[in-house]
């Protein structure tokens, strides 16, 4: 029998200090290259978003892909990303943790539509 899993996570993490620095145009750029890092691992991507502070991933993992692994090199590598392409005026890395929250199958429209507008959401969260 091969092996068979239906993990759903939303992973989210955020700036170093919470910094505001995460803004368009180079925001998309930076999730663009995270997407390519969660394909690359053989992980299915749901959906990415974030907003100036924070990133929201919402993917299953490969069974083959340990979560702490996979967050470790999204962090390291988009770190580099954005250091050498100069994006994110100001950024000093990552916050050293995240979190991670599994979920049913059944939720996955709701939760999509969640990443997908963070913006609103935080927006109002800060109101």
């Amino acid at each position: 029998m091969s092996t068979y899993t239906q993990i759903l996570y939303q992973i989210v993490f955020s700036t170093k200090s919470r910094k505001k620095i995460l803004q368009d145009p180079d925001r998309d750029e930076v999730l663009k290259y995270m997407s390519g890092i969660i394909q690359n691992k053989n992980c299915h991507l749901y959906r990415i978003n974030g907003v100036e502070d924070h990133i929201h991933i919402l993917t299953h993992l490969h069974p083959s892909v340990a979560l702490a692994d996979l967050v470790k090199d999204i962090k390291l590598a988009s770190s580099e990303y954005i250091k050498h392409g100069n994006l994110c005026q100001g950024f000093g890395g990552w916050q050293a943790g995240y979190g991670a929250f599994t979920y049913a199958y059944k939720d996955i429209d709701r939760l999509i539509e969640y990443v997908k507008n963070q913006c609103k959401y935080t927006q109002n969260s800060d109101s």
